[in-house]
């Protein structure tokens, strides 16, 4: 395709649901280009309409006020593109929300987990919903304050091959991909998603579930020969149910993902701060769907099952009443 001209392409109106640590990076940043950036926030609504957001990275503090927020989804203007930046154990209601959003924008899903894009294209039809998987270590460490510590690229692709030539605008994705590298983030634009799904949960298994049940960062985790091995043997069986699916994941990815691990800044799991601080964990999307999807194929992955029993058992400890997140095996 010959390039769009910057002075030809239209600006895209974009709006972030969950302006936590993973849609509030990216929102801001966006924003702090130029773009045009509403944010759905429900719990610190009040606080980032008074004082704005702040983000600190490693090499800039962005102070962005006024900042387009509403607390409700309804509130929004029509938009071109909905951010998808919440946790996956509010799901439930995602649809719902959705369909309240004023006018129909393309759906960006930027969530942990597996099947969520296609789930949502059932619904809303080809050419509504792209997928983002994101390898980014980001915290919210307060209302409104984003501390954000390494990396931040994105993977982005249809939920399914024939999905484009349905879309309103099938140049959207590259002018997407466009507007976050003017914003300084690598987004690269794929072919396969459900490719980078498993690509995703090689890394989110292992590591997520591992910070919780050994109670150890990144770090302490790759620095300790056992549990080394542990994450080896839990990438290897994800990848073992990748391409018993049709995924050609090479041996050789293992290795650069533990690599890539090693180097980064010592971090705390999304997974292991929900769980010190008693929400519920993604076990669902992360654990109990990429498990049914490999069993189905008849790929087991009995290493992944344990740890999720694990987690499912550590859950139930904390919320009381059960695994309110995810079904019994």
């Amino acid at each position: 395709m010959t390039p769009v001209p910057e002075t030809a392409r239209p600006q895209i109106g974009y709006a972030v649901l969950g302006s936590g640590a993973l849609g509030g990076y990216y929102g801001i940043m966006l924003a702090h280009t130029g773009c045009e950036v509403h944010f759905v926030a429900r719990s610190d609504y009040a606080q980032i309409h008074q004082e704005g957001f702040h983000l600190q990275t490693r090499d800039q503090h962005i102070h962005l006020h006024p900042v387009n927020v509403v607390s409700q989804i309804a509130q929004l203007p029509a938009v071109d593109v909905l951010l998808i930046a919440t946790k996956t154990t509010g799901n439930a209601g995602l649809l719902q929300l959705i369909r309240q959003t004023p006018g129909e924008p393309l759906i960006v899903v930027l969530q942990n987990g597996f099947g969520i894009e296609q789930e949502l294209e059932q619904h809303l039809g080809k050419g509504r919903v792209l997928g983002g998987c994101c390898f980014l270590c980001s915290n919210k460490i307060g209302p409104g304050r984003i501390h954000h510590l390494d990396f931040g690229r994105i993977t982005l692709g249809w939920s399914s091959p024939d999905s484009a030539s349905y879309a309103k605008n099938p140049r959207i994705a590259e002018q997407i991909a466009a507007d976050f590298q003017r914003a300084g983030i690598d987004m690269q634009i794929i072919p396969d998603m459900l490719e980078a799904r498993w690509r995703k949960l090689m890394w989110n298994i292992p590591y997520n579930g591992l910070s919780v049940v050994l109670n150890a960062s990144t770090y302490e985790i790759m620095n300790q020969p056992a549990s080394e091995a542990l994450v080896f043997a839990l990438m290897e069986q994800v990848r073992s149910a990748a391409i018993a699916s049709g995924k050609a994941i090479e041996a050789e990815f293992t290795l650069k993902l533990m690599e890539q691990t090693k180097s980064m800044v010592p971090y705390d799991s999304s997974m292991r701060l929900d769980y010190l601080n008693h929400r519920p964990m993604e076990l669902e999307a992360i654990y109990a769907r990429p498990l049914a999807a490999a069993e189905a194929i008849g790929a087991p992955m009995p290493s992944v099952r344990m740890l999720y029993q694990q987690l499912q058992f550590l859950q139930s400890r904390y919320l009381g009443a059960g695994d309110m997140n995810s079904p019994k095996p």
